[in-house]
């Protein structure tokens, strides 16, 4: 499960893949690039082979994850070794959607949890309302935040409304 959360609006983004190679999470990120309406600027991820270079391939080329990062001018940032409270909004969200999920009820196929996870985080960031963002949900956050800066999005976030139109 490869989770991304913003630290500012609560918004989650959530993929399902069988393995979890590099090429996986560089498309991974390349898909949350094009899923939120606004320009990342710094990503924070663990230090797993997915997303850097292990400390011993000293001649080993750029990562994949790196690359798709510096093509979208997005600084990536890795978490201290071994401290994975340094990501404690994703390691929380994880643990949320998992007690919904895989800790409660049991699928029959990958494509039943794949559509759980998908429903329950279109609930959470459309409908679930946060205290953190003053009883608003992550949606709600987004486009009360565009209606301020609206420089800072690369399309108008009401176009990713749910809804009839979806």
């Amino acid at each position: 499960m490869f989770v991304a959360i913003d630290r500012t609006s609560k918004f989650a983004y959530v993929e399902l893949h069988e393995k979890a190679g590099k090429m996986i999470a560089a498309q991974f990120l390349r898909n949350l690039i094009s899923a939120v309406p606004y320009k990342i600027h710094t990503l924070l991820t663990d230090n797993g082979v997915q997303f850097t270079n292990r400390k011993q391939d000293t001649s080993a080329f750029e990562h994949v994850f790196d690359r798709v990062c510096r093509g979208h001018e997005i600084d990536h940032r890795l978490t201290k070794v071994n401290h994975p409270w340094t990501n404690g909004q994703v390691e929380r969200i994880s643990r949320t959607i998992k007690g919904a999920t895989v800790k409660r009820y049991h699928y029959e196929t990958h494509a039943q949890l794949e559509t759980h996870v998908s429903d329950f985080i279109a609930a959470y960031n459309y409908a679930r309302r946060l205290k953190t963002l003053q009883g608003l949900t992550p949606f709600e956050y987004i486009c009360k935040f565009w209606a301020n800066e609206p420089d800072r999005f690369n399309v108008n976030p009401t176009l990713h409304s749910m809804g009839l139109n979806t």
